[in-house]
């Protein structure tokens, strides 16, 4: 049998190669009579008389030349359009833009204004720990500059000071779950030695991981007019950092103490917890729906955000994103409505089945 295929293979390869030459003879004729400007009806006629060996020819090598690895597309959730109906799911169109994507099966569950550009207020730090994860080192131990610890009163930091030193993944976890500007700017003058440098890096893995409707300018999300995502390319990058287990270890902890050397070399904790209701417990998933984690972020601009990882009942992941509510009660009402209507309904299909 084995020799049998031999031969087979052998004969296939032998008339694969004829055809090849004969294609290409006929291309090769068809630049002949154009170049020589036989005009449009002798060209009609050797098209009619030899089938479009063009079409055909450019399809099949074309076809046999491509890349043979794991295309991009290939692991991702992706629709065509920005709205994807859900039923039991009603457009709010005080939102600005929504979706849930069933990460197994490869579907967009839900979408709304996917590809709308939005402000992302601080769930850009997501991109920003991915980047950390990335090239950093969380043994690293790093001082915190000036810098990073200059912002206003209102502003979301985790209570670090110039000069104190911790660890880098101290910083991605005030980062991730306290939302710490302070930690965003430590870590990204660590990686890159400037804010400016580190934003270069930002675009530029951003795009490389296809989230091209995006353009930031900072590694927190404070807001700036020319720093903005879209809900479709934070999944994206979200989806992408799911796939460090040590970036799901961050988002799943509550809480987390960090020890913190300052100046002075003295000592001190700091403890965070993270910042999206389900943690806090001011919000509750329905029954049959478990979050592991995410990160919010709110602006005046940006309105309220949440972009979550969530699971059914049988492990099923899922990531979830709302962007722009106009509270934060609206924001968690409207994501258990998502859960609601995207995965338990679609559960109590799968069993009616």
């Amino acid at each position: 049998m084995r020799c049998t295929n031999n031969k087979y293979r052998r004969r296939r390869r032998r008339r694969q190669r004829r055809r090849n030459r004969t294609n290409r003879i006929l291309v090769l004729l068809l630049c002949v009579v154009l170049f020589m400007g036989a005009g449009t009806a002798a060209v009609m006629i050797f098209l009619s008389q030899n089938g479009n060996v063009v079409e055909r020819y450019e399809s099949r090598v074309y076809t046999d030349g491509l890349y043979q690895g794991e295309l991009f597309a290939q692991n991702l959730c992706v629709s065509s359009d920005g709205d994807v109906a859900l039923d039991g799911m009603q457009d709010d169109s005080a939102l600005h833009g929504a979706g849930l994507f069933n990460m197994e099966d490869k579907e967009v569950v839900y979408g709304y204004h996917l590809y709308d550009r939005l402000y992302p207020a601080s769930t850009t730090k997501i991109l920003t720990a991915y980047i950390a994860l990335k090239y950093g080192n969380m043994d690293d131990k790093v001082t915190v500059s000036a810098n990073a610890t200059d912002f206003n009163w209102d502003e979301s930091v985790c209570g670090l000071r110039t000069g104190d030193t911790l660890s880098m993944y101290d910083l991605v976890c005030g980062l991730l779950l306290h939302s710490g500007n302070d930690a965003a700017v430590a870590i990204a003058e660590h990686i890159s030695g400037s804010e400016e440098a580190f934003v270069e890096l930002m675009n530029s893995e951003a795009a490389a991981l296809g989230a091209t409707d995006s353009h930031f300018v900072n590694p927190h999300g404070l807001h700036d007019d020319d720093h903005y995502t879209t809900a479709y390319d934070l999944y994206l990058i979200f989806n992408e950092c799911l796939k460090d287990e040590r970036f799901v270890e961050i988002i799943s902890l509550n809480p987390y103490t960090a020890v913190i050397t300052g100046a002075d070399g003295t000592t001190r904790t700091e403890t965070w917890i993270p910042t999206h209701f389900y943690a806090s417990g001011d919000a509750v998933a329905p029954n049959g729906v478990q979050v592991i984690g995410g990160k919010t972020g709110t602006t005046n601009k940006a309105g309220n955000c949440v972009i979550l990882y969530d699971e059914d009942s049988d492990g099923t992941p899922y990531i979830s994103v709302i962007m722009g509510a106009e509270d934060k009660s609206i924001l968690y009402e409207e994501m258990n409505q998502l859960f609601s209507a995207g995965i338990l309904q679609g559960i109590s299909a799968s069993s009616s089945n």
